[in-house]
């Protein structure tokens, strides 16, 4: 009998009916087969299933570690960008600083070939040594992080630069703000202002005699004041203060945790007095609050006919914008962000901040950069030049 040669897919759709059949005796008879020959096919296509199986699971596997080695390079990449970030944008050789400065992280020629600069440039200039642009800016960029820390992060870059030419070092307000930015030195920030003050009262107020001239000729000329609210944890204090106009200095100020006339204008006026001699005509400007408007205080006031009140109009905070923008000033740079824990540890900072920082350190804009003492002392020696 002449031996019958079964195709490849009869066996597998055999072996496939099989799998469907309770009985493979019976499917066998059915196809004229040797159940015996079923059962080789079977283990046969288990065979090569599993063959199959194993070079798709050895396929996917070599994908698998193609991508996962396509993902750490971009990986690295994008972590190469993230920390470059502004370099893209400035000159050739701070490109090479950051390459040079991160080289023990991650690979040179990945770092050369994300920032798009030649490997053979940047060994030139790596062997050549840091030039003088190089040691210049790394001059500045520790300069301008003292002065920042110097002023308690107080500083923006408009006055980091001011303070650095008066240490004569020339550089422009506009490569201080970019150093800043590269080294994310962040200034404080002013935030909206509330009023405070308490005019529902019915004691006389006095007209509006300054009229907005923050400019006056002289010490002892104008003086302004104001009060303002800081909460601590152990409860409220209240800061009143007096400003000389002529050279910005916080001349008398108090602290009180009480809102009457006899603990906050009273002593911070007794304190401005023993400080500054009222020789010639002096305007006292201030708010129409309680305090300044009450009997005890005119009365000390008029106990010097040298001196002439002025109060704001009703509602009015920038007829009074210098002693409003005092405490706003001190609040950005001393009490947002800070924990204050204590009524006396928050007395020993303002102190430190009014008398060390404000009057001594600080540099003024509307005095042309320079501090509130360095101001009165120039007046004397004016004066007593003339």
């Amino acid at each position: 009998m002449k031996k019958r040669i079964y195709s490849k897919e009869f066996k597998e759709q055999t072996v496939r009916l099989s799998y469907q059949r309770d009985n493979i005796k019976e499917l066998a008879d059915e196809l004229g087969l040797d159940p015996q020959r079923i059962y080789k096919w079977r283990k046969g296509a288990k065979s090569v299933s599993l063959s199959k199986q194993q070079k798709i699971m050895k396929d996917e596997s070599l994908e698998v570690k193609r991508l996962r080695k396509a993902l750490k390079e971009k990986e690295l990449e994008l972590e190469i960008l993230k920390k470059a970030g502004s370099h893209f944008l400035q000159e050739r050789w701070e490109v090479y600083q950051f390459i040079a400065s991160y080289r023990h992280l991650y690979p040179v020629e990945k770092m050369c070939k994300v920032l798009k600069v030649s490997r053979s440039s940047y060994y030139r200039w790596f062997s050549q040594g840091p030039s003088k642009r190089v040691i210049e800016y790394s001059l500045f960029t520790d300069l301008i992080k003292k002065e920042f820390e110097t002023s308690k992060k107080r500083y923006g870059s408009t006055r980091i630069a001011a303070q650095l030419k008066r240490n004569n070092y020339c550089i422009s307000r506009t490569r201080v703000a970019k150093i800043m930015r590269e080294n994310n030195l962040v200034s404080k920030h002013k935030k909206k202002f509330r009023i405070t003050t308490n005019s529902n009262h019915s004691y006389p107020v006095c007209r509006n005699l300054l009229d907005r001239n923050f400019n006056p000729s002289r010490l002892n000329q104008v003086w302004v004041s104001d009060m303002t609210y800081i909460k601590t944890k152990q409860g409220w204090l209240y800061l009143t203060t007096i400003i000389d106009l002529y050279d910005r200095q916080v001349i008398g100020w108090s602290l009180s945790t009480r809102l009457y006339t006899n603990q906050t204008i009273i002593p911070a006026w007794e304190m401005a007095v023993s400080r500054r001699n009222i020789t010639q005509p002096l305007l006292f400007h201030s708010d129409r609050g309680i305090q300044y408007a009450s009997n005890e205080f005119r009365k000390l006031i008029n106990s010097n006919s040298l001196i002439t009140q002025s109060m704001s109009r009703k509602g009015n905070c920038w007829d009074n914008a210098v002693a409003e923008s005092f405490f706003k000033t001190l609040k950005v740079e001393l009490i947002y962000g800070n924990q204050l824990e204590s009524i006396e540890q928050t007395k020993t900072r303002i102190f430190e901040y009014i008398e060390v920082w404000y009057n001594k350190k600080r540099l003024h804009s509307s005095l042309g950069y320079k501090t509130p003492y360095e101001t009165e002392q120039e007046f004397y020696q004016f004066k007593y030049v003339a």
